[in-house]
């Protein structure tokens, strides 16, 4: 019997990906929307955006390329490591345990104080993950991003960097397929550990639509931003989409543009 990954999976490589396509099957369904890569183009940059309507197993992509292409994760693997601190006890309660401030004054204010994971995980604190990070420790961490099938699993280039400036990748559709564990708690790690961290993942409201996402930017401490994520989903009723977008930040305005562009895109395909 094909499950929902196994079906996800499939879809992505016969139909979004035909480079990695090996299998096929019967009720594959998807969509390419150039109304969706419009959204990019009218901000002045490039990007792609790719939804995945759970109960119609159909995912509505804006491109067949960049819908594939990995790309290093930034702060959205902070998914990942929450689950792996909980999982391992590094953190036990996402409310309680306390991560100090090491004191050093950085640009992005809400990171100059001591957080808890689930504040860390709001005001996306790369300090505090990558703590976390190398509390967790090399051995383990590569356990775990084995376990999850997590982009191409290549930890290298630092503990607590592989994710920032190293060697992992991932690409939208990846990041669909982990997104979409963790929603329906299906991850081989315990159902605590995946509850808790949907439960810190921040949650935007629009109208009676609910969007639980995790955002990522390379370069933000710097400055220099180059490279914008957003990865989650949208509840609208019982209907759910999973997403993944990431876009070319040009300008400051791209930083903020990342939701709004999110929400455009699943207003698209009337996700929400």
């Amino acid at each position: 019997m094909i499950n929902r990954r196994h079906a996800l999976g499939l879809l992505a490589a016969t139909s979004l990906l035909p480079a990695r396509g090996l299998a096929n099957v019967s009720y594959q369904r998807s969509e390419f929307r150039d109304d969706l890569a419009k959204r990019f183009f009218d901000l002045g940059t490039t990007g792609t955006f790719v939804g995945y309507k759970v109960d119609d197993y159909l995912i509505i992509a804006s491109d067949k390329v960049r819908s594939g292409e990995g790309r290093l994760p930034a702060s959205t693997f902070k998914i990942a490591n929450s689950i792996i601190a909980l999982e391992t006890g590094v953190v036990e309660d996402p409310d309680k345990d306390v991560f100090k401030w090491d004191g050093v004054t950085r640009s992005i204010e809400p990171w100059n104080k001591d957080h808890t994971l689930r504040s860390a995980i709001a005001a996306s604190v790369v300090p505090v993950y990558q703590e976390i990070a190398r509390r967790i420790g090399q051995e383990r961490m590569q356990k775990y991003v084995d376990l999850f099938d997590y982009g191409n699993r290549d930890i290298g280039g630092g503990i607590d960097q592989f994710w920032l400036t190293g060697n992992l990748r991932i690409d939208p559709i990846q990041q669909i397929d982990f997104i979409d564990r963790l929603r329906r708690g299906v991850l081989p790690v315990s159902k605590r550990s995946q509850e808790l961290t949907r439960g810190i993942l921040p949650v935007t409201k629009v109208g009676d639509a609910t969007i639980r996402a995790k955002s990522g930017l390379l370069g933000a401490e710097a400055g220099k931003p180059s490279l914008g994520w957003m990865v989650g989903w949208a509840e609208k009723g019982s209907q759910q989409t999973v997403f993944a977008m990431n876009m070319d930040c040009k300008e400051q305005s791209h930083i903020a543009a990342r939701m709004t562009v999110v929400q455009q895109c699943l207003a698209d395909i009337v996700a929400m």
